[in-house]
């Protein structure tokens, strides 16, 4: 809660006029030697000074403290400021105006704004919804009071309350099974060795969405009652790094509707899908920085992308991978040569969405065709995937899954 700012009183054009006429009016009285006509003047000039202190007062006497319902939150998905008031009585009206920014509030350019005319023994409450559509940290506030006295004679405006930080994370769409060979299969703490007579050194683990039928091993299926895949070894596996492409310059269109937060949307869900099955994931940004602290787990993954900005870096080189990883990237427009940039960063191969972004804004300036870095990436031994502006993040997932080079038409 940030220390109230400046604050300003007066008269109103009504107090003004108002006190304009009174003096007038006891100046023609003094003249004309009206005493009755003096008292009338000076009740009139009083008026709006007796006003403006009852406003100072309503201002002095009224705190206000305000809630995030939650601080934290998704975005799209609607949330609540609360704006508890104390303190009275109000004497005339008070009128609030709360500061939030377009890409959080309730309606585009429009603060919201309320009207107390009594505040109770237990106190007032005032509440309005946020539907915040773009992630990132968002400042809610400052909150401004406008004390207005009796008769609307006199004003007293000052802030209230400073600004509190919302946070909206990336939304996460649920996703489905994985590539064939992505992932620790092999090497996951489910896995276990099943020896057993004429199996020796039979390594199995419970059966998941794209192993193969033939891999199943029937006697271990019938013993644990699940289905049970054979693995002929078990490889050292150090866990999935996901590569998100965030280069200004690779990226179309704007606000929630861009492509970035398109990439942004499906690097997180891929993250959360591979953490729910017990990858060891790791998140990082196309020089290889990472959003968030490897063991972190998923909260500190969304909240470092939460307010993930674009980088103005040209191409996509950078430190290779660690041994033992895979890779699954995001990537925006990208040339043959920068292709070329991040295969040799990853030369084992690797799993890539590659974003179409002219199809997220045709009138901006022309980018590469994905088709040719699609090529270069593919050569290299990786399974690459192009998803346009017309796909969702899970249908962009599942044709990766599938490793077909690109969305089928009917998906929609």
């Amino acid at each position: 809660m940030g220390r109230p700012g400046a604050r300003t009183f007066g008269l109103t054009v009504r107090g003004r006029s108002l006190l304009a006429g009174g003096v007038a009016t006891a100046v023609c009285a003094v003249v004309l030697d009206e005493r009755d006509l003096l008292r009338i003047g000076l009740v009139v000039c009083l008026l709006p000074l007796v006003s403006l202190l009852l406003a100072v007062r309503t201002r002095r006497s009224v705190q206000a403290a305000r809630t995030l319902l939650p601080a934290r939150t998704a975005a799209g998905t609607p949330a609540e400021v609360a704006l508890d008031l104390r303190g009275g009585p109000v004497l005339g009206a008070l009128r609030l105006a709360d500061t939030v920014p377009d890409a959080a509030g309730p309606v585009p350019s429009t603060p919201p704004r309320f009207t107390v005319h009594r505040i109770g023994s237990r106190g007032a409450r005032v509440t309005y919804p946020l539907r915040p559509a773009l992630r990132g940290a968002h400042r809610v506030g400052p909150l401004t009071a406008r004390a207005v006295g009796a008769l609307g004679l006199a004003e007293f405006t000052r802030e209230m309350l400073g600004p509190d930080r919302l946070l909206v994370v990336p939304r996460v769409v649920g996703l489905h099974g994985a590539p064939r060979a992505l992932g620790s299969g092999e090497g996951l703490p489910g896995a276990a060795a099943q020896q057993g007579q004429g199996s020796p050194d039979v390594m199995v683990r419970t059966y998941r969405q794209g192993d193969e039928l033939r891999r199943v091993h029937w006697r271990s299926t019938a013993r644990h009652d699940e289905l049970m895949v054979r693995l002929e070894e078990r490889p050292w596996h150090a866990g999935v790094t996901v590569l998100l492409d965030r280069r200004d310059g690779a990226h179309r269109g704007h606000g929630a509707g861009a492509s970035l937060e398109f990439a942004v949307t499906l690097a997180a869900s891929i993250g959360a899908h591979l953490l729910r099955r017990g990858e060891p994931v790791e998140v990082v940004t196309e020089d290889g920085t990472p959003v968030a602290a490897a063991e972190g787990g998923l909260d500190p993954l969304l909240d470092g992308l939460a307010v993930l900005r674009p980088a103005a870096r040209p191409d996509l080189s950078g430190p290779s991978t660690a041994a033992g990883r895979d890779v699954v990237s995001v990537l925006g427009a990208c040339t043959p040569e920068q292709a070329g940039q991040l295969a040799a960063r990853h030369p084992g191969g690797g799993y890539a969405v590659l974003l179409a972004v002219d199809t997220w804004d045709a009138a901006g300036e022309p980018t590469p065709e994905p088709a040719a870095a699609a090529e270069v990436l593919r050569r290299a031994g990786w399974h690459v995937t192009v998803a346009t502006a017309d796909h969702t993040p899970e249908q962009a997932w599942d044709a990766l899954v599938a490793g077909s080079p690109v969305i089928p038409a009917g998906a929609r």
